[in-house]
């Protein structure tokens, strides 16, 4: 029965059709994952952008308040 069905031509086929049906599904999510990879990718790049602005603003606030500190230690004195 084995022998039989390893001699089909039909059986081979079926076979080949399966085996591309579940390499086209393996393409297909890797194409997603890659995607989504790639996706959250930009997303990580555009947060540090943000973070690398507000610590720049934030410590120009610092700045601006020493100064501002400093000068009005200045008046008092």
């Amino acid at each position: 029965m084995v022998l039989g069905f390893i001699l089909d031509p039909k059986s081979h086929l079926g076979v080949q059709t399966l085996l591309q049906q579940i390499q086209d599904k393996f393409q297909t999510m890797s194409d997603q994952i890659f995607g989504r990879i790639d996706d959250m990718s930009i997303l990580i790049d555009n947060l540090e952008g943000n973070l690398t602005n507000f610590l720049m603003k934030e410590q120009k606030v610092k700045n601006k308040i020493a100064i501002l500190q400093e000068l009005k230690c200045a008046n008092l004195h």
